[in-house]
């Protein structure tokens, strides 16, 4: 055999070697990007928030809102998307809600809607029916749905008031839903918490509004793979 032949072996030997190794480099290189934050991001749940002008920040600065300090206490865990009208009723939400669904794709719906039904005084079994459909096609394109519940004042009268409450416990239980009773706890009746309306809850009142959602917003969101510090806030 002459000499050329085994140093030919050679360099092909040396050549195959370093191209088997480039490619296992490059495979690490995409596994790596793929792993990266900003592909991470790509994968984190988008929220939905459906509601009225409690959580369309009324009478007060946007960024003061509780869904705006949701969106900053999350840090880019999670993308929120706020599709609050004020003066939005139950009946509203329904009808725009499909398309909203088909454009963010949600993983998790927050329902708050029903405060103008009762200030309007209308039937609460149209504002069961309105959450009901909502709720359902929210589950249909597999959303979770935490449902924040909301209270009318006493003038409407006792037996108005119950019928209206019930349907948020009514239709928690129906479809085992999440479940906040009363958005506004904490807020409603203390001093400074409301604006002059007697309605709107203040600027100063959006952190305790935030801390309401929070407990139950926590499992919704680690179910859906929002992990670290969430529990305290």
């Amino acid at each position: 055999m002459s000499r050329g032949i085994p140093v030919l072996l050679s360099i092909s030997d040396h050549l195959g070697r370093r191209w088997r190794h480039g490619r296992g480099a490059c495979v690490l290189a995409l596994l790596a990007l793929a792993m990266s934050p900003a592909a991470l991001a790509d994968d984190s749940p988008t929220l939905l928030v459906m509601g009225d002008s409690l959580s369309a920040a009324y009478g007060i600065e946007q960024d003061e809102g509780w869904v705006s300090l949701l969106e900053a206490r999350l840090d880019g865990k999670a993308e929120v998307v706020n599709a609050s009208i004020s003066g939005e009723t139950s009946s509203g939400g329904a009808s725009r809600l499909p398309d909203l669904l088909g454009q963010h794709e949600p993983d998790i719906v927050l329902l708050g809607l029903g405060g103008n039904d009762g200030l309007r005084g209308l039937p609460p079994n149209q504002l069961e029916a309105n959450l009901g459909a909502m709720i359902e096609a929210s589950r249909q394109v597999g959303a979770e749905v935490l449902l924040l519940g909301i209270d009318i004042p006493p003038n409407y009268g006792q037996a108005y008031r119950d019928a209206f409450t019930g349907v948020f416990f009514r239709l928690a239980e129906t479809y085992e839903l999440a479940l906040l009773p009363f958005l506004l706890d904490g807020v409603a009746l203390e001093e400074g918490m409301m604006q002059s309306d007697g309605i709107h809850p203040t600027g100063i009142a959006q952190p305790i509004i935030l801390d309401n959602v929070w407990p139950e917003l926590v499992p919704l969101l680690e179910r859906n793979g929002v992990a670290g510090s969430l529990a305290g806030g």
